[in-house]
């Protein structure tokens, strides 16, 4: 039986037109190697681990991750492999600004995940000295320390600021035509702009929100019909939301569902991404 330890860290108001929490995760795998799965989630993540490491399965090919990398705006599970104690501390990142903040090329790779070389990767090893002491609170201030800086450096742009605030507000469940009335843009800037910053379309990011919204309902009441939910999240009928949500998940709202039950008898109530295989 594997232990985990997850904390949440809201992010500071000059930084929540970016960001939208800080977190940390500690997981005991024990010495052989095991797997778990990310699902989608709306978000993107810098990532620092410490510990064994961890590696991404692509193609059937393990591809060891450096500390820090990029989780990118995911459209299906991806599937992680580590083993003994990993630890790690996560930047969740709005997708329309996250390779802004960090003035980065958006451009996607394969499997979700974008290395890259940046300034912030100077933090690991601070953080791998307060991590080691269990100084946790402490790692998370450095690293807000570190953004906040890096933010003053930047001018967000308002339009995707707008845009991202239609598309949370609705929880996903709105038209493009919509967000681009709520930034006061035309589709064609909108969509241009939203594509160059993260690398998805506007569709892409408001169909992964609205899938995270319908995941987390189900996990917190797994007896919810799935019918009312396509109801409360603007799906055409049962079946169009059960081939979204498998699409994004692998697997059907109802098999979800009954697994969440299962789940939350050994968990806490606290919906985390990472699923053990």
């Amino acid at each position: 039986m594997f232990s985990s330890v997850h904390q949440e860290f809201e992010a500071p108001e000059e930084l929540k037109d970016t960001i939208k929490c800080f977190w940390y995760n500690r997981r005991d795998y024990g010495e052989k190697l095991s797997e778990f799965t990310v699902l989608p989630d709306g978000y993107a993540e810098i990532i620092f681990h410490f510990g064994s490491g961890c590696s991404i399965s692509h193609q059937g090919i393990l591809q060891v991750l450096p500390s820090p990398f990029i989780m990118g705006l995911l459209n299906q599970p991806a599937l992680f492999h580590a083993q003994n104690q990993l630890e790690i501390i996560g930047i969740r990142c709005f997708p329309w600004a996250v390779f802004d903040l960090l003035e980065l090329s958006s451009e996607k790779t394969e499997n979700g995940v974008h290395t890259f070389g940046h300034p912030v990767a100077q933090l690991q090893t601070i953080l791998t000295d307060l991590i080691a002491q269990g100084k946790i609170k402490e790692a998370i201030a450095q690293v807000e320390q570190y953004f906040l800086k890096l933010h003053e450096n930047i001018t967000a742009d308002s339009l995707l600021s707008k845009a991202g605030a239609a598309m949370r507000k609705n929880k996903g469940a709105i038209s493009v035509n919509q967000v681009a009335d709520s930034a006061h843009t035309t589709v064609r800037t909108l969509e241009r702009k939203f594509k160059q910053s993260s690398g998805h379309t506007v569709k892409d990011v408001s169909g992964i929100m609205r899938f995270e919204q319908i995941r987390n309902r189900l996990w917190n009441a797994p007896e919810t019909p799935i019918v009312e939910l396509a109801q409360d999240f603007g799906y055409t009928d049962q079946s169009h939301l059960s081939r979204e949500f498998k699409r994004y998940s692998g697997t059907t709202p109802a098999v979800f569902a009954r697994e969440a039950k299962k789940r939350k008898q050994t968990l806490s109530n606290d919906f985390v991404a990472f699923v053990q295989a």
